[in-house]
């Protein structure tokens, strides 16, 4: 049962800060958020660099961050806060399959990864969770997290996607969206050259012959993603 306000009793506020580029997804958590004694949302923003100067005016406990975000994904923001405000958690909700992101996000410090279709009751429990300094994933994961650590299986993704760096990754995911190196070079601010040399080692990586068999690859890739 869903914990609701009680005017009668004083809790200390956890103050959060949304980051989604979904406006009702935003409003909907906020909602949520807005009927517990004990937490508070500080701020609502739809982009990284939002978020960023958000977390610097508004000093949040928690962000509540998706992977995908316009501009720098979330991923690079995670990155960010851990390196300019190593004291802010980070729970990532997200509608993206947990095995395969959640893995990267943890990685990259978040502190817990929660797919969006999981529902209030949960995100209510991911949030206290991480809050009291635990880590939250769901309990299939957890179980693929330890068999990965105690050696019995390869990484959560098991495929060569796996393999890509971060970086790699997401230049992977722009090429997914049809973007040109000149367009993939501005949004990700890169240089052509860089942007080049990633599609390369991407290419080796997952054992395609030329940038056709790559654009087709990731075009596919992404596309199969956003069914998820």
């Amino acid at each position: 049962m869903l914990t609701r306000k009680n005017p009668a009793r004083a809790r200390p506020q956890f103050k959060i800060l949304i980051v989604d580029d979904h406006p009702l997804t935003r409003r909907g958590m906020a909602q949520l958020i807005a009927q517990q004694d004990d937490l508070l949302v500080c701020g609502e923003v739809g982009e990284a660099g939002e978020a960023l100067a958000a977390v610097k005016s508004l000093k949040p406990h928690l962000v509540l961050a998706d992977v995908t975000l316009p501009g720098k994904n979330g991923l690079e923001l995670i990155k960010d806060l851990k390196t300019h405000h190593p004291g802010i958690l980070v729970l990532v909700v997200s509608m993206h399959d947990e095995s395969f992101y959640a893995e990267r996000a943890l990685h990259a410090g978040a502190r817990g990864y929660l797919m969006k279709n999981e529902g209030g009751e949960k995100l209510l429990e991911a949030i206290r969770r991480v809050l009291a300094g635990k880590v939250y994933v769901s309990q299939p994961l957890s179980a693929m997290i330890f068999d990965v650590f105690s050696g019995r299986r390869h990484r959560a993704d098991g495929s060569a996607i796996g393999l890509l760096t971060d970086r790699e990754f997401e230049v992977f995911e722009t090429i997914g969206q049809g973007m040109t190196t000149d367009e993939i070079g501005k949004h990700l601010h890169l240089s052509g050259k860089t942007v080049e040399t990633h599609r390369l080692h991407i290419r080796e990586k997952l054992g395609l012959k030329n940038n056709s068999e790559l654009i087709k690859y990731a075009v596919r890739w992404t596309g199969a993603q956003e069914l998820i």
